[in-house]
């Protein structure tokens, strides 16, 4: 009897999760290409992957690369239940801000709860990793560093919308103190604003 309730029990995790795709960023601005929460994670997985492996390569880091991708893709997961809050009105003030949070962090744990226990316990480390400090930091970079890429996008495009965000991206993360993402802007950066034929196929 357990066996068969245990085979009838119906589990929305990775259900919802799918539904990232129907979240849309950048709500308070006129988009030439919209983008997703889904896109965006996986934008922000693969440069927090190439942060840290910049970091061990070149400035002698001994983080795994793997874990900060993991922790990029989940890493805006709440944002199924609260939809993608602009900046302005996430830091309006302390306060919201806080309790912002606080939100984020019962999106999570609704989230979770979709899972067996078994396996939310699994996955709880990678929606509450801002203890990993060196990965928190590292992730929060590449979300940056991918909201840049965005608004570099938006700039070639012929979108003036994103100019303003463009340079306060740039320049919050040109005063990084972290050296691999310097290191990013100054190697890796301006190929973002080539056209394809620009780009260097080899």
């Amino acid at each position: 009897m357990t066996d068969i309730a245990a085979k009838s029990e119906q589990y929305d995790f990775f259900a919802f999760l799918s539904r990232m795709r129907y979240i849309s960023r950048w709500g308070l601005m006129r988009n030439t290409v919209p983008e997703n929460i889904q896109e965006h994670s996986l934008d922000v997985a693969v440069i927090s992957h190439a942060l840290v492996m910049i970091r061990n390569t070149y400035f002698a880091g001994n983080l795994d690369a793997s874990r900060a991708a993991l922790y990029a893709i989940f890493h805006d997961a709440s944002e199924i239940f609260t939809g993608d809050m602009p900046t302005p009105v996430k830091h309006f003030n302390p306060n919201f801000k806080r309790s912002f949070h606080q939100l984020e962090d019962r999106a999570k744990r609704k989230l979770l709860a979709m899972l067996p226990p078994e396996l939310a316990a699994e996955y709880e480390p990678l929606f509450f990793f801002e203890e990993q400090q060196e990965y928190a930091v590292l992730v929060k970079a590449a979300d940056k560093i991918a909201a840049l890429a965005k608004c570099i996008e938006e700039g070639k495009s012929g979108n003036h919308e994103f100019r303003k965000a463009e340079s306060e991206h740039f320049e919050q993360l040109s005063a990084s103190p972290l050296p691999e993402v310097r290191y990013f802007l100054d190697k890796f950066l301006p190929g973002y604003r080539l056209s394809l034929d620009e780009l260097k196929l080899g």
